[in-house]
């Protein structure tokens, strides 16, 4: 069984127990009006990143497993959107709300209007700094960051120039995964973090642009560009790559995105993180029915601020294990990555 197979198993049996109960309740209800099912609200930031599709697919399947109906939306990366989706969610009687935030200081009044509607709210993938927060669901950020600088470290012998391309500025899971990484980077002294940039919109065209500009300004002298997200990892593979760079830079990316296992099977980039969405997902969605139900939630921990917090796992993925952990996780299929013939 695989690694990431053995851990999602740890929630089966919960989740199979509530659903039985949830089709006995169904039964039992079978002449109601569908409309009549609790309702939980899922906000995401946006579903342009491919990851997005599986996190409401995931979220939906469990939610309704459950006995619950799902009232997605999806902000668009904006703010005021997402407020309005919040506004017309408490208007439609969900009985909780999960909230990707598009920024985690402005959903602090998502928050506070939700928390005014008698409604449980739960912060998903990205803090929201709140102690009246009901829980935050959400992957090892920092460990993202440790995972990828202690590879770079390993194949560069923990020397030589590197290069940080962080997400968006202000964006909690940006400012993690980036200070899991400088964690790392800072016990060797002849590690040079060259350029760190941060890039609106995880943009992989920007990030492209900033390692044009970095390989240029050190005459190709780059031993490692550390990435935290595959969008941006991708940004890094084609400026390497016009450069006939890629198989001298270590190259690492986070989100498992298809294209960036494409690019670890082709020598392209040397590694990625697995962010294992979901049980993100199937989590978050058991604790927003759990909590619409009036049931308690336990966190694994609590942070200084008072916010309770259930972390999801990451995983390394090379060529060497990308296999179990890719494929026989089901995160991709074997034919997407290495094709038909594959």
């Amino acid at each position: 069984m695989g690694l990431v197979n053995r851990w999602v198993s740890k929630f089966n049996f919960s989740i199979l127990a509530l659903s039985a109960l949830a089709i006995l309740f169904t039964a039992c209800t079978k002449s109601s009006n569908k409309s009549s099912a609790l309702q939980v609200g899922f906000i995401l930031d946006n579903m342009q990143e491919e990851r997005y599709a599986k996190d409401k697919k995931f979220f939906t399947e469990t939610a309704e497993k459950l006995g619950a109906q799902v009232v997605f939306a999806s902000a668009d990366s904006s703010v005021s959107k997402q407020m309005d989706q919040v506004e017309n969610m408490i208007a439609v009687g969900v009985k909780a709300i999960v909230i990707q935030p598009v920024d985690s200081k402005a959903a602090k009044s998502m928050v506070e209007k939700i928390k005014k509607a008698g409604i449980p709210v739960i912060a998903y993938d990205r803090i929201i700094d709140d102690p009246t927060l009901d829980l935050y669901v959400t992957q090892d950020s920092f460990k993202v960051g440790v995972l990828q600088a202690e590879a770079a470290v390993l194949a560069t012998g923990g020397k030589g120039n590197y290069v940080i391309l962080s997400g968006a500025p202000g964006h909690s899971v940006a400012e993690t995964i980036t200070k899991g990484a400088i964690s790392v980077l800072a016990r060797y002294p002849e590690i040079k973090v060259v350029v760190h940039q941060w890039h609106e919109g995880w943009s992989t065209k920007l990030a492209m642009n900033t390692v044009e500009n970095a390989l240029t300004a050190q005459n190709d002298n780059i031993q490692a560009i550390l990435a935290n997200n595959s969008g941006m990892a991708r940004g890094a593979v084609q400026a390497a790559g016009a450069r006939s760079l890629n198989k001298k830079i270590f190259i690492a990316g986070a989100d498992a995105d298809l294209t960036a296992i494409k690019d670890i099977v082709a020598g392209r980039q040397t590694f990625e993180v697995l962010k294992a969405i979901e049980p993100l997902a199937r989590i978050s969605a058991e604790s927003a029915v759990k909590l619409a139900r009036g049931e308690a939630v336990i966190p694994e921990e609590v942070s200084t601020s008072g916010v309770k917090i259930i972390n999801t796992p990451v995983f390394s993925v090379t060529t060497e294990n990308l296999n179990e952990v890719i494929i026989q996780s089901g995160f991709h299929t074997k034919e997407a990555v290495y094709g038909q013939g594959g």
